[in-house]
């Protein structure tokens, strides 16, 4: 086996495997893909071990009632996948009953903004489609991690410390859960999760009720969305009030919610770049902006030529990327409720009609969408009922997972929500809920308004890549709220333009923008801003400045923390690396 944790920072490295390559938030969540792999399970396996160990592992980044949107090529159908892995909006959650509540943006805590759990629908849908497992043998390590404990560590308990209060005094069900007789759990200490051990040991027993592989899978599905656990779930829903930001309220899930509700398959959507075809999924997340921005870049000749992390080059991309979340924020929805002119929004057409839109010397304070007059941000935010202000990427409230099995099957997904800062534990489940709809906007006509079972549109955005005529090959996946598809693009430019190994191009410097409303309450934005680490010379952001950024110099390895696998279709080798922000993510292989 081979392992890479934070990498050379600029050595050109990678961790190499023949028979599988694993990156993910935490070395036991990577390592409990690996066991799948070694026991002869696919890369399906593998994510899915993945996927239930980290929301034991880094339940400040990802929960059991969180999402797992995800990208999957199957090698033996030959096919890339969508999986949609993101909860629905409630049947009571309706523009009326928020302005029943007096609000005009839903809060990003407590219980009003939880929408369908989709987590445990997801996984076992990836491994009903694609896997070979039993779910029992894919929730072994989740289990083991629970019910046996952990070390716990600094961020995690840096996390449960900072929240101490809040527990004590308004979510009682998460001080028994993540404190240790009412004190932080300290540092390398045996931190155990027997609530959640029990939910997660519920749904093995119903897998192992069936001899039947699909019978398992479907009775666990039941077991979570139908049974003990959603009558939980939905009891603690309509029977607590939860302090949140607009004020105490208790959450719109019903039980015909959660047993109404399915995971499903999509096509993904798709964009060249340079002999590359890129994947991502639809408008339902934030993921078509990557291809916009790309096809915006692609009309400059010489990029590479640009320099990499240049004055010309950091304004050209950030220009780019301007355009693109300008689009999102007019006409990104869930596809299956709003009609999202993606055909043209995607077109090669388009983009050059586009592309005359970056000033090469001066930056855009406004917000340009296509066939829309240029408005300030300001006057969007007002439109919205929302405020302005700094903000802050969301890079510590996901993780990232991404799978390649020596069969050429790949996997990248980017589950987050369910996190343990924003929403009171279940009593007796050991998980909250997640709160994926502060994402919806309370304006009636805009696509992601909020609407009874519809999908919030989300920041989180797995990728896949390939080269023309030939089956994906690199799965990329970054955690960071608005700035992922910032830290996605710039990583798949280091690679495909400036020839970076995979280890290279997570460790290069990072820049990004907040120009645009975020899609976290309090739905803030600072038009003109740009983030820069400052591994960036002084000299170039000065000159920046002088363009009309507004420059906020970072860390020297603020930005994001990204990683990504790839095969050689030809030698069968797999690399795999792995970011060295933040926590350490890690890269294993054998």
């Amino acid at each position: 086996m081979k392992t890479a944790t934070t990498g050379p920072r600029g050595g050109r490295p990678v961790i190499m495997g023949s028979r599988g390559v694993v990156s993910a938030g935490h070395y036991l969540g990577a390592e409990a893909g690996l066991s799948m792999l070694r026991r002869g399970g696919n890369a399906m396996d593998a994510a899915a071990a993945v996927g239930f160990a980290l929301t034991v592992l880094l339940p400040q980044q990802n929960g059991l009632a969180g999402e797992a949107p995800m990208l999957v090529y199957s090698s033996e159908e030959d096919k890339t996948w969508a999986l949609s892995g993101h909860g629905t909006a409630p049947r009571a959650a309706t523009l009326a009953q928020f302005e029943r509540l007096g609000l005009d943006i839903i809060p990003g805590d407590g219980l009003l903004g939880a929408i369908v759990p989709p987590a445990v629908a997801s996984w076992i849908l990836l491994l009903q489609r694609f896997g070979t497992m039993r779910l029992s043998e894919v929730l072994a390590p989740a289990i083991e991690l629970a019910e046996g404990g952990f070390a716990m560590f600094d961020s995690l308990g840096g996390q449960i410390e900072g929240l101490v209060d809040r527990f004590r005094r308004d979510w009682p069900s998460s001080a028994e859960n993540y404190l240790v007789n009412g004190q932080v759990p300290g540092s390398g200490n045996l931190w155990v999760q027997r609530e959640l051990a029990g939910t997660l040991r519920r749904l093995s027993r119903a897998d192992r009720r069936f001899k039947s592989r699909d019978a398992g899978l479907r009775a666990a599905h039941e077991a979570f969305y139908q049974g003990p656990i959603a009558k939980s779930i939905v009891r603690f829903c309509k029977s607590t009030s939860v302090p949140d930001a607009a004020g105490s309220h208790k959450g719109l899930l019903s039980l015909e919610d959660l047993a109404g509700f399915e995971a499903k398959l999509e096509e993904p959507v798709t964009s060249t770049y340079r002999g590359f075809r890129v994947f991502k999924c639809s408008s339902w997340t934030q993921g078509p902006v990557l291809l916009q921005s790309l096809n915006l870049l692609e009309g400059f000749n010489n990029l590479a030529g640009m320099g990499h992390n240049s004055t010309k080059y950091i304004h050209t991309v950030v220009e780019c990327m301007k355009l693109a979340y300008a689009d999102r924020e007019f006409y990104y929805g869930d596809p299956d409720f709003v009609r999202v002119p993606l055909k043209k929004l995607l077109s090669k057409a388009y983009s050059r009609q586009r592309r005359g839109l970056v000033n090469p010397r001066r930056a855009s304070l406004k917000l340009r969408p296509g066939n829309h007059p240029a408005m300030t941000v300001k006057t969007v935010l007002d439109e919205l009922g929302k405020g302005g202000g700094r903000i802050r990427p969301k890079d510590g409230d996901t993780t990232s997972i991404q799978v390649i099995d020596r069969a050429g099957n790949v996997v990248s997904v980017v589950p987050s929500g369910g996190w343990l800062q924003s929403s009171p534990a279940i009593p007796g489940l050991g998980f909250p809920l997640g709160t994926r709809g502060q994402m919806f906007i309370l304006s009636a006509g805009h696509p992601n308004c909020l609407e009874p079972g519809k999908r919030p549109r989300t920041t989180l955005t797995p990728t896949l890549a390939g080269r023309l005529g030939s089956a994906p090959h690199l799965a990329i996946g970054s955690p960071g709220g608005d700035c992922q598809d910032q830290w996605t693009l710039q990583f798949f430019l280091n690679v495909v333009e400036f020839e970076m190994s995979l280890q290279e191009a997570v460790e290069a410097a990072t820049f990004w923008t907040g120009h645009f409303p975020a899609s976290f309450y309090p739905r803030t934005a600072e038009p003109g801003s740009l983030y820069v680490e400052s591994r960036v010379p002084k000299r170039c952001r000065d000159e920046l400045a002088k363009r009309g950024h507004l420059i906020r110099p970072e860390a020297p390895w603020a930005g994001g923390n990204t990683m990504a696998v790839s095969i050689d279709r030809k030698t069968g080798v797999i690399c795999g690396a792995a970011s060295p922000r933040y926590d350490p993510a890690y890269a294993v292989g054998f």
